[in-house]
């Protein structure tokens, strides 16, 4: 059973399964807090996603696709340019369907920001910079784009019988590059990165990284408090150059150093049983079967007059593609969700094995409180739609206190 009421002790409830989950005591005020966050939040993408299903739907239907392709070849036509060009045709095509999607997609945004997590307390940012990031990603986007689509098409057009590893190499390329740019130069457009001030924390993170050999050069502290007071920390870096990055509110919310430490020895688990490493492959092979898939489709005449299509361009035939392998995508995101569930429970456990299991416990519980985190969602519900078990699994997976040892 659980136990509810103000200024009660520690208290035991157990789930159905029959594990004891020890010393939690939630109130009434939290439970239904998390719980009418969790609703409005699931019944708002629920809203979303249907909404976005008809407009897909209707694209296809009505062949808004093949129009808008024709009419942005005439834009081409009337910016001077040579619309024979593919690239240069595919680059109008994308700059319009990237307009597209900031107007249709903007209401919901600042529904979400503005007034759900406004309503819980969540949302610490202004319009202003709210409108300001939008701006800074059409601008990363109009940047990094036109290369990269550039790049495509011409490897597409010119790669003959090993088209499918030409275009797999250089997304492997392409992910290594982003992987180094974008906590160097892209997140710090977003966010101020300063170095975690010297004392007891710093200190004991220190440790806890050399005990396990972890090369870290660097940490940060991150002000994610100015736009929202969700928390978070990771990691990022190769082989000997490692940096660890705390959200501000991160700090703010877990009681005492300890909880921190923990939350990084969770974090520490993935690095250390290779979970990122596996990830990534696993990423890489499905890139390398959708591009084979794509190979195998691309010169289809009748697939591309299906969607009303006269002529046969590379980016237009992508987008086919991952129209076609939507159903398949959804299993690919159950397999990979419940993966990374397993991953999660045996960071846990290694960070119980390091002695954390208590401040573990404690950080979880308190940063499931803060963030209004689903406590114990349906099983089936959770193992199709969530990449991290609920909190109540995860408490029991770690079992009971340890005690951290020295």
């Amino acid at each position: 059973m659980i136990c509810f009421g103000q200024n009660l002790p520690a208290c035991t409830f157990r789930l159905s399964h029959g594990v004891p989950i020890l010393g939690i005591c939630y109130l009434f005020y939290d439970i239904d807090k998390s719980r009418a966050y969790c609703l409005e939040r699931s019944n708002f993408h629920f809203v979303h996603d249907f909404v976005t299903l008809l407009m897909d739907t209707a694209i296809l239907f009505y062949r808004i696709l093949p129009w808008f392709w024709k009419k942005s070849g005439d834009f081409v036509v009337l910016a001077g340019l040579n619309a024979e060009n593919e690239i240069l045709h595919t680059l109008a095509f994308l700059a319009g369907v990237m307009i597209w999607e900031q107007i249709t997609d903007l209401p919901f945004s600042l529904y979400s920001t503005f007034v759900i997590e406004a309503r819980h307390g969540f949302n610490k940012q202004t319009i202003w910079l709210f409108l300001k990031d939008m701006l800074k990603e059409m601008c990363l986007s109009v940047i990094l784009a036109p290369p990269i689509v550039s790049a495509i098409i011409v490897i597409v057009q010119n790669g003959g019988a090993y088209l499918v590893i030409y275009l797999w190499t250089f997304m492997l390329v392409l992910s290594f590059v982003m992987l180094t740019i974008y906590p160097t130069l892209i997140a710090p457009l977003f966010n101020k990165f300063t170095p975690l001030p010297e004392g007891q924390l710093r200190e004991k993170i220190e440790k806890l990284a050399s005990s396990l050999k972890f090369p870290l050069k660097k940490l940060f502290v991150v002000d994610g408090s100015i736009r929202s007071s969700h928390s978070n920390a990771y990691m990022y870096g190769f082989f000997k150059n490692k940096r660890i990055v705390l959200y501000d509110t991160l700090i703010q919310q877990c009681k005492n150093d300890e909880e921190i430490v923990a939350v990084l020895a969770h974090e520490l688990g993935h690095w250390k049983l290779n979970h990122s490493v596996y990830l990534f492959i696993s990423m890489q092979i499905r890139t390398l079967l959708y591009f084979g898939g794509y190979a195998l489709l691309r010169n289809s005449s009748s697939l591309f007059q299906s969607f009303g299509f006269d002529t046969q361009p590379v980016m237009i035939g992508l987008i086919m593609f991952l129209y076609i392998i939507t159903p398949i995508q959804y299993l690919v995101n159950f397999a990979r969700n419940l993966v990374s569930r397993a991953f999660e429970f045996q960071a846990d456990a290694f960070a119980k094995k390091l002695g954390y299991a208590s401040s573990l416990r404690a950080s979880l519980v308190r940063l499931q409180e803060e963030n209004l985190s689903a406590m114990n969602t349906d099983p089936w519900y959770s193992a199709y739609h969530y990449s991290h078990p609920p909190l109540v699994e995860r408490l029991a997976a770690i079992g009971e206190t340890d005690k951290k040892a020295d």
